[in-house]
């Protein structure tokens, strides 16, 4: 089978939009019922988080585009670094999102049938509809296929979040250093796990 008829099928047998939306149903309906059962403590989400979403997010691939010049020059220890300090950063973000939803009666998410493909990254729109609002929530998943697809931006608002990440970054390191912002988030992780 030639590599052209193998990607053909590939794509219609894991598109990206069925995996996007696969994801978000599998962490909206696990907090649904978290709340439901009104187990949707701090933890409880944030176990939820790492569960659920953490896995499906490719956070190599978000930390090289997030750190992008700077990369290149970075030891295999600074860059372990700050894909930990992202997943953990990600988690307490999304954490955050999640515990906000106050009650989720009803979650509908549907998918825009309009998705910008090329080579193996994909653009999809998740429009999410909770508790009938009657303006849904409009959030674009950047995604990759790693063997399978994963996350590794969502732009919410017309705001990328890796890219957020990028512009605060390269800022701190021209005017501090690498090793000032390590040093910077590790302190921030400290009072994270307090």
């Amino acid at each position: 089978m030639s590599n052209i008829t193998h990607q053909a099928i590939v794509n219609i047998i894991d598109p990206p939009n069925s995996a996007a939306l696969n994801i978000m149903v599998s962490v909206l309906s696990s907090l649904k019922e978290l709340k439901k059962q009104k187990k949707d403590t701090k933890q409880n989400v944030e176990a939820l988080v790492r569960l659920k979403l953490l896995p499906n997010i490719a956070i190599g691939v978000f930390t090289k585009i997030a750190l992008s010049k700077h990369w290149d020059g970075l030891n295999i220890q600074q860059k372990q670094f700050f894909q930990y300090y992202f997943s953990e950063s990600l988690i307490q973000d999304y954490v955050g999102i999640l515990s906000n939803y106050d009650k989720l009666d009803s979650v509908q998410i549907s998918v825009d049938p309009d998705i910008k493909h090329k080579d193996h990254k994909a653009i999809v729109k998740l429009i999410i509809n909770i508790n009938d609002n009657l303006k849904p929530s409009i959030i674009f998943l950047r995604m990759i296929r790693l063997n399978i697809w994963h996350i590794y931006d969502i732009v919410f608002s017309g705001v990328s979040i890796v890219k957020n990440y990028r512009a605060q970054f390269n800022s701190y390191i021209k005017h501090k250093g690498i090793d000032s912002l390590i040093l910077k988030l590790k302190k921030k992780l400290e009072r994270l796990s307090k």
